[in-house]
């Protein structure tokens, strides 16, 4: 087993950390995982679960927690590489990425921009091409907590199988972090992630 101290350590430091442990793996393994905030727990499973691994979380003490995830040799690492990744360039799905960075869209007046913001949102429910995901950071992380307008319009998109992402630090920042309605939390790691090897990013 290997283990890996992330107690201290604020997003997205730990599911790098347990990335370069899981990286340095020859063979199948237990990587164990110690961190001190809820949203590291759920930025580690979600890390688990796009690798195919098993995870568990437990509570170690009061506001700690551990982490268990049940690697495969490294073979089964690439078992979940998306299909659309093997194809060529030409070949594929262009992947687009929406990153909404404030509760208002453009600058000026923000009750105009919160509705067009609105209108928006509820727009993207009605094209027949959506986009792959959804990024909310910022200010934007208001859109996808309880007493947003645009709650319904969001769940719909989600169910209609975008990826809806809010990250996690911004919730914490705003105190917003027991309010999320949609979606998942992420961590400054993966937003850029999704953002560099995005085909297309858009910020409305």
């Amino acid at each position: 087993m290997v283990q890996v101290n992330a107690i201290g350590d604020t997003c997205p430091i730990p599911v790098i950390k347990a990335k370069k442990a899981i990286e340095a793996l020859t063979g199948a393994d237990t990587v164990e995982v110690l961190v001190d905030n809820d949203f590291s727990v759920q930025n580690l499973l979600r890390m688990a679960h796009e690798i195919g691994a098993k995870a568990s979380a437990e509570k170690t003490a009061e506001g700690n927690f551990r982490v268990r995830m049940e690697i495969g040799d490294a073979a089964s690492k690439l078992e979940n590489i998306p299909e659309d990744c093997l194809v060529p360039a030409a070949g594929r799905k262009k992947r687009t990425v929406v990153a909404v960075t404030s509760k208002c869209m453009g600058s000026g007046d923000d009750t105009l921009g919160a509705s067009l913001m609105k209108a928006f949102l509820f727009s993207l429910t009605q094209q027949e091409t959506l986009p792959d995901t959804i990024l909310f950071y910022n200010g934007g992380a208001y859109l996808t907590t309880e007493g947003s307008a645009s709650l319904d319009d969001i769940k719909t998109l989600e169910a209609a199988g975008v990826e809806i992402l809010t990250c996690g630090t911004c919730l914490n920042f705003y105190g917003l972090g027991e309010k999320l309605r949609v979606g998942g939390v992420t961590n400054m790691y993966a937003i850029a992630e999704k953002l560099l090897t995005a085909d297309l990013v858009i910020r409305p």
